[in-house]
């Protein structure tokens, strides 16, 4: 029986909606795939090119974001600079080591990131020194749990793997914090607290925990709170399981801070954090014949205002609004957003490429920002017809699409992230390089994860790929390229230019220059 692809959280889950439908007697949950062979183009569908928006380009490694997104004052250009970097220096990585999700919280004062191996490490900022005041805090070690653990599913012959997909955080609403965090199958509630006190003076029991004999009590006495060295306790508070039937991809938490969704290859549920044995199914795709099925989703986020407005992304590059007060189920989209298809850039690998890999609403909630393999692209949610700006992240590996459908690397995956003001962008790469862009001057810069300048307090050089022709000195050949240094995942403070920034099993963080 040959087995249904696409449909794996993995690397392939977003290939052509033909090959995901071309294989008959198909099963949901294969962990199989098929050979390389059968794959074919759909007819019709491409990426498209900067008919409409705003295509950045030229300035590529020359010039610096700006803070904020604006002009700083005397017009110098924004700077970054290496604070930290977190993870071993091994030339072998495990695969369990490599993160697979960052998020920031609310504050910006916690960072969390999540590994292959179903383990969750929590970073604290510490408090700005006395003897350099001006100088931020650095993000030191301050919890680490394992959340989830490798499963078997029986009843399907499958493997849970216990790697974490996403992280999201819970706005803070007393001393403790929470956090959700979710592998294929199983969500999970996580209770960050700390303890600095302890109970002392029972009457049942003596200090080292030994029951005592009741009769032998003769007098009570009040057990009184003696201070202790500061733990901090990891405890899962809901698990939110058995309610998804293939591989889940995303969760948001809701603007009400009550419910959240979450995300598999063909639907979409919505919790309440309370209740844990129940979820609403909100959108539903899966055909009644699994042949007839031609796209997958790919991810969903709620809007960060409006409690009944959510958006989900799709594996032909179309993003749908849905409102939950329209009808109970939102099969129904309220608005369909598609970039018009330009014929001419039409290729073998076009709907791979198209496929989104992160759909991101901006703080403000106007604008919402969609990545695909070489593009970011900001949308405005009046406009459904074209996005209003459009950045070509790495342009020169369209040349190579053959080579990294060969290796499987036009299947990666990456994130996307808006800095606190929604006025820079930034996305990453392969050979450890990220991008960013600056929304209002235009400018665009391309940097590099590596400990060859992770000194501390210094400066990160714009790095340059040169696509052909005579390369210059400070350039490097798109044939250099290692592309098994990949950045997937990044995440910008709230509030501040700090980044941080995953690459394989080490996390950096960087700042902006202010010193």
């Amino acid at each position: 029986m040959k087995k249904l692809d696409g449909l794996r959280h993995e690397s392939r889950c977003n290939r052509l909606a033909t090959t995901l439908c071309a294989c008959p007697n198909v099963t949901p949950d294969a962990t199989e795939q098929r050979s390389k062979t059968a794959f074919r183009p759909a007819e019709g569908f491409c990426v498209a090119k900067e008919a409409a928006g705003t295509r950045v380009e030229g300035a590529d490694g020359e010039a610096g974001l700006r803070r904020g997104g604006t002009a700083m004052a005397g017009g110098n250009d924004f700077q970054w600079c290496f604070s930290q970097v977190k993870g071993a220096i091994d030339e072998d990585v495990a695969e369990a080591d490599i993160i697979s999700t960052v998020e920031f919280n609310y504050s910006g004062e916690l960072l969390a990131t999540g590994d292959k191996g179903g383990r969750v490490v929590i970073f604290q900022r510490e408090q700005e020194s006395k003897n350099r005041p001006h100088s931020r805090g650095e993000y030191n070690v301050y919890s680490t749990f394992q959340s989830h653990e490798p499963e078997f599913d029986y009843l399907k012959s499958l493997e849970i793997e216990e790697k974490i997909n996403k992280i999201r955080w819970l706005p803070q609403q007393n001393a403790a914090h929470f956090l959700l965090s979710t592998n294929d199958k199983t969500i999970k509630l996580w209770k960050i607290s700390e303890r600095d006190k302890r109970a002392e003076g029972y009457n049942l029991k003596d200090e080292d925990g030994r029951l005592r004999d009741p009769f032998r009590i003769t007098s009570l006495r009040v057990p009184v709170l003696m201070p202790m060295d500061l733990m901090v306790e990891a405890s899962p508070r809901r698990i939110f399981a058995n309610a998804h039937t293939y591989h889940i991809n995303s969760i948001s938490v809701n603007s009400d801070h009550e419910t959240y969704l979450s995300a598999d290859d063909l639907r979409i549920n919505l919790w309440h954090l309370e209740i844990t044995d129940r979820s609403f199914n909100i959108v539903d795709i899966k055909p009644a014949n699994m042949e007839e099925l031609t796209e997958v989703i790919t991810a969903a986020e709620c809007h960060p205002h409006q409690c009944n407005v959510f958006v989900y992304s799709s594996s032909k590059g179309t993003i749908r609004l849905c409102d939950m007060r329209a009808a109970a189920l939102c099969d129904r989209h309220t608005k369909f957003f598609e970039e018009p298809e330009d014929p001419s850039s039409r290729s073998f690998f076009s709907e791979i490429i198209s496929s989104i890999s992160d759909v991101k609403f901006s703080h403000s909630g106007r604008y919402m920002m969609t990545r695909d393999y070489l593009s970011v692209k900001v949308w405005d949610l009046n406009m459904e017809n074209r996005p209003v700006e459009t950045y070509q992240v790495h342009e020169y590996l369209r040349s190579k699409l053959c080579s990294l459908y060969e290796n499987d690397c036009i299947f990666d995956k990456f994130e996307c992230c808006w800095n606190g003001s929604d006025g820079a962008i930034m996305t990453g790469s392969y050979n450890n390089f990220f991008r960013m862009f600056d929304r209002n001057s235009r400018r665009d810069i391309t940097l590099e994860a590596s400990r060859e300048s992770s000194k501390p307090r210094a400066m990160l050089k714009p790095r340059k790929v040169c696509a052909g022709g005579k390369r210059k000195k400070d350039e490097i050949s798109v044939d250099s390229l290692d592309f098994n240094k990949k950045i997937l995942h990044t995440a910008w403070h709230p509030k501040e230019n700090v980044i941080a920034v995953a690459a394989t099993n080490n996390l950096y963080i960087f700042q902006d220059k202010i010193n």
